[in-house]
């Protein structure tokens, strides 16, 4: 095994979460590496919503423009049975009185965007393809254990805690991180400031933080997933939720501007597994059939969306098990910590995962710009964002907005003609209520929030 010293960043995966912590930490100043076990990068995947608190993160990168040629704008969220009848609806982005909209975007296209201004501003060589991070060792965090147990004895706060560690031992090359390249299968030892696991659901820094934790959590219900071009609908900035995952729910917005009065559509077809079809391995790439998809939406045509016709439009359909991990009472230590999927897997139910992930790049950034050392940094991070993102996985598990709305199918599996006789003020206002916890959404606050920006 060679050694060679990386006096910067060390950014493990090369998807949302760790460019946007690559591109901030350039914008500030900080040079970072970026490593991701795939040998060639390529727009995978379908469309993810990405809401104002991430859209302003991007704006601040001088992205605003590129955001605007890839996506759509999204202005309302609007939920109907699975007969097509309005259940209820709300504003969304700019509508909603935010500074910023919420995008609706292909997230290979939202990936390629951020890895070409990766190395437009750090170089050609800072995202390197086919190398993994397999493991690591960090003296430093040996330390801040040590001094978490006298944190309890002597009741001093965790960021100070780490304060003091850096003060015990400061010595930088404590970490070392063993990386592999997956053609060669050369191993080498790098001595990073710091280790960003931004590696995934099936992250190799948790397990290493965190092991014995096993394989996803799911809830037995299976995604499939696909785009289709075809007319705008409702508003054409409409994200339509139709039905519900007590038995079958369908959502669909647009991810892509109007090009010759067509539109990339994104939809999503969420089906209750029997007992017998459970346990599908969470892969993202993973192909589904047209024949398994269909039958469950073969007859929900709106006069405002034809669903089958979606479906059949798609190019490929993609198969995903509904799946998250149970919340960690801690993320890092030392100079290692997560981000994104790796540190708070969720539910999609308010479209924020992408977004949470770009949280946390912009917050790690700023603190290891703005912190006196690495450890400190990552303490100062998760101090500032894990307790949030834990509350919004915890609200997505929750399902909140699913709960009324199978109240829906249950007093009205035929339809109905005016909701308010199939649903109180109440359970109406408990919709925008959960949905106000699974996207974090408060205006106001994030209006006023001050800025990740160095």
């Amino acid at each position: 095994m060679s050694t060679s010293s990386e006096p910067d960043v060390l950014v493990a995966g090369a998807g949302i979460a760790g460019l946007t912590a690559a591109l901030s930490l350039a914008t500030a100043g900080r040079p970072a590496r970026v490593l991701d076990p795939v040998r060639r990068f390529t727009p995978l995947g379908v469309g993810i919503n990405l809401q104002p608190h991430a859209v302003r993160e991007l704006t601040e990168l001088g992205l605003a423009g590129e955001l605007a040629g890839i996506g759509m704008p999204i202005e309302e969220c609007v939920h109907v049975d699975r007969h097509g009848n309005r259940i209820w609806s709300e504003p969304r982005g700019t509508a909603a009185g935010y500074r910023w909209p919420q995008y609706a975007v292909h997230r290979g296209q939202l990936q390629m965007l951020l890895l070409a201004a990766v190395t437009a501003r750090l170089g050609a060589d800072a995202v390197r393809p086919g190398i993994a991070v397999v493991d690591f060792t960090d003296g430093a965090a040996e330390n801040v254990e040590r001094v978490e147990n006298i944190e309890r004895v002597e009741g001093v706060g965790r960021v100070e805690g780490v304060e003091r560690a850096d003060r015990t031992r400061g010595d930088r090359s404590a970490l070392r991180v063993t990386v592999q390249d997956r053609a060669s299968g050369e191993r080498r030892e790098l001595t990073p400031a710091a280790l960003l696991g931004a590696d995934g659901l099936h992250s190799t820094v948790r397990e290493r933080l965190h092991p014995g934790e096993g394989e996803p959590l799911g809830n037995d219900i299976l995604m499939f997933r696909g785009t289709a071009r075809a007319e705008p609908f409702l508003t054409g900035r409409s994200m339509l939720v139709a039905g519900c995952n007590t038995r079958s729910k369908f959502v669909a917005y647009p991810v892509s501007p109007v090009t010759d009065g067509l539109v990339t559509v994104n939809w999503v077809g969420e089906v209750r597994l029997p007992a017998t079809e459970r346990g599908m391995v969470a892969d993202w790439t993973a192909a589904g059939s047209l024949d398994d998809v269909l039958p469950h939406f073969a007859d929900w045509r709106y006069d405002f969306l034809d669903v089958p016709a979606l479906i059949r439009g798609a190019d490929r359909i993609l198969a995903y098990p509904m799946v998250d991990r149970d919340p960690l009472p801690w993320w890092g230590r030392g100079r290692v910590t997560l981000l994104g999927d790796a540190a708070h897997p969720m539910y999609p139910i308010g479209s924020n995962g992408g977004s949470q992930a770009i949280l946390d790049g912009r917050a790690v950034a700023y603190h290891l710009a703005t912190a006196p050392s690495a450890t400190e940094a990552l303490a100062r991070y998760e101090a500032d964002r894990r307790d949030e993102a834990v509350a919004v996985q915890r609200a997505n598990r929750a399902m909140g907005p699913e709960r009324v709305l199978r109240l829906v199918a249950e007093r009205a599996p035929d339809g109905f003609a005016r909701v308010e006789d199939v649903l109180s003020a109440a359970e109406l206002a408990a919709i925008g209520a959960a949905y106000q916890q699974t996207t974090s959404m408060d205006v106001p606050a994030l209006n006023a929030r001050r800025s990740w920006s160095v």
